[in-house]
């Protein structure tokens, strides 16, 4: 034999049939550990390890070996922050049909997840169903390389927005976040700063004004309508609004170069309210445009208003 193991063979007789095969390799499980065990305490947030050990027997392994590296690594410290006083002072698990329902019923945040493929896919896109947009959610993945050096790739968990996409193909407006995305090549930039540190200071400081800038945009009312209501703005138009005072904000900072600040505002046919009837707007600039050369001169602009009655008139 080749060293290969035989699991699992039947004679498969129904009519209609769905084969599976699943290799799980649970040699990364204890990086994986290390790794949430040391974010959940640096943010000072509750872990849960979420599996669907009842059923699936094999996720049983994963659990035992987050117990064990929470235990032997981790407990005291946890211990210490006080972190640990909602699951009685000890690593809890829950089974993923009871993390959906805690998810609901628990609103003060400060808390973070462990689990298998599926079930964080589950449960991100329900925190994110909650929060009105699955936009802003972002799978981050890790992996080690042969010399143990971190591997890590970012992606925004959009799958499931795919008719925006193709709303945006056909030309129609969208205003959906693109917080996800942005946040992984944040990330991403982050991460390529620890690999090469020749400018490292300058890259955390941009990723760091980016998201700062970005997130500031929903508190002010800046946000798309997926998040933000009917007032928001479109797709496009928040882009814009970010780049904008990005630009800005990196101008006053003395390690990026000094460029020209270019104000820009956001198009107002992207508003939900827009009712303009634009050919009308045409024929009127014809009517104005006397000499036809597609500009208004002062005199032609001049006459426009007075026609109008829009001239302001001098105070006595």
């Amino acid at each position: 034999m080749d060293g290969s193991h035989e699991i699992d063979s039947r004679t498969l007789t129904d009519d209609a049939n769905a084969a599976v095969t699943y290799h799980n390799p649970l040699d990364n499980v204890e990086d994986l550990a290390h790794h949430f065990f040391k974010r959940c305490l640096a943010a000072d947030i509750t872990p849960y390890v979420v599996t669907k050990k009842t059923v699936f027997k094999w996720q049983e392994g994963f659990w035992a070996i987050m117990k064990r590296v929470f235990d032997e690594h981790y407990k005291a410290k946890y211990l210490e922050a006080g972190i640990l006083q909602r699951t009685g002072n000890e690593l809890q698990h829950l089974i993923s049909d009871a993390a959906t329902m805690q998810i609901i019923r628990w609103n003060g945040g400060g808390f973070g997840m462990a689990a298998h493929n599926y079930d964080g896919d589950m449960l991100t896109d329900e925190v994110a169903q909650m929060h009105r947009s699955p936009g802003f959610i972002t799978s981050n993945l890790i992996g080690k390389a042969s010399d143990g050096r971190m591997i890590k790739e970012y992606e925004a968990s959009h799958g499931t927005v795919a008719d925006l996409y193709h709303m945006h193909l056909r030309g129609e407006e969208t205003s959906f976040n693109p917080l996800g995305m942005v946040e992984a090549v944040i990330s991403s930039i982050e991460h390529a700063a620890t690999l090469d540190t020749t400018n490292q200071d300058a890259m955390n400081q941009y990723a760091t004004s980016l998201r700062q800038v970005m997130h500031r945009r929903f508190v002010v009312g800046q946000g798309t309508r997926d998040m933000q209501g009917p007032s928001g703005l479109t797709t496009e138009a928040f882009v814009d609004c970010v780049a904008d005072r990005l630009h800005r904000v990196l101008n006053d900072m003395p390690r990026f170069p000094k460029e020209e600040v270019v104000m820009t505002k956001p198009d107002r046919k992207a508003r939900r309210n827009y009712n303009v009837d634009e050919e009308l707007v045409k024929k009127m600039f014809d009517k104005y445009d006397e000499n036809k050369d597609g500009s208004i001169s002062f005199a032609e602009f001049e006459e426009m208003i007075l026609d109008l009655d829009l001239a302001p008139h001098k105070l006595d």
